[in-house]
């Protein structure tokens, strides 16, 4: 029997935070529409594998779509090119240094539109500031190359963006990134969907149920990133790139 499709839930602006089960939504995953981007309704959302993704003009839109991607260092894919680029070096990694102006070039750099608006862009730098969402900055020449953004839930890194204005920047964030995570102790780094981008360097998708079963005991997990060192070869027995 096909089951009848739930209605996304209406969320009112400064209402207690709350979402619906996202188990119960079809795969597009639409669970609810308005509400605010208040920490506490953020971090909820992502405790319960919901994030905000919507458009200029339009209430807050919260989605959790089957399937989910993620990430691992098993998984990770580092190709030959990347390889040689992490071995040069000729760039200097940060964490935390400017997490706005990550967040802000991420929104700036996409030609299908963005859903870095202003009051996202507000919303996260709070989270920021409680130390709920982090940046790993690439810097090349004193100059930002690239960087890549997301928010913490206990051992959930859920990474929302990257860019990059020299090449394979944001490739070397990313890298740093699950490294770093999994040195320092997370246990799922969520990306959302896999772009023929993240495909590339070894994204690979889980069921919704799998990810909502795996998702209680990550944001239970205990993990610090208030001051870590990002380091492409973390955990590896390759040498540190020139410049660190």
């Amino acid at each position: 029997m096909r089951r009848r499709k739930q209605v996304p839930a209406w969320l009112t602006p400064a209402s207690e935070p709350w979402f619906p089960d996202p188990s119960l939504f079809d795969r597009e995953g639409l669970v609810a529409v308005g509400g605010d981007l208040e920490p506490a309704r953020l971090l909820l959302a992502y405790s319960r594998g919901i994030f905000p993704w919507y458009s200029e003009g339009v209430p807050p839109l919260w989605w959790s779509p089957d399937p989910r991607a993620l990430l691992t260092p098993r998984a990770l894919h580092v190709s030959r090119s990347l390889s040689r680029t992490l071995r040069r070096g000729g760039f200097l990694l940060s964490w935390n240094r400017c997490f706005r102006r990550v967040m802000t070039e991420c929104g700036e750099r996409r030609a299908e539109g963005t859903w870095v608006l202003p009051e996202m862009l507000d919303a996260y730098t709070r989270l920021h500031e409680l130390g709920a969402a982090h940046s790993l900055e690439v810097w090349c020449g004193g100059e930002l190359a690239g960087g890549i953004y997301g928010v913490q839930v206990g051992a959930l890194f859920a990474a929302e963006s990257m860019f990059h204005v020299r090449s394979n920047m944001s490739k070397v964030a990313l890298v740093a990134l699950v490294r770093t995570l999994f040195a320092a102790g997370v246990e799922l780094l969520d990306v959302q969907f896999v772009t023929p981008h993240l495909a590339t360097m070894g994204a690979f998708e889980v069921s919704r149920a799998e990810y909502l079963q795996r998702l209680p005991a990550a944001c239970a997990g205990r993990v610090s990133l208030a001051a870590v060192v990002p380091d492409p070869f973390a955990g590896t027995d390759a040498p540190r790139a020139r410049g660190h």
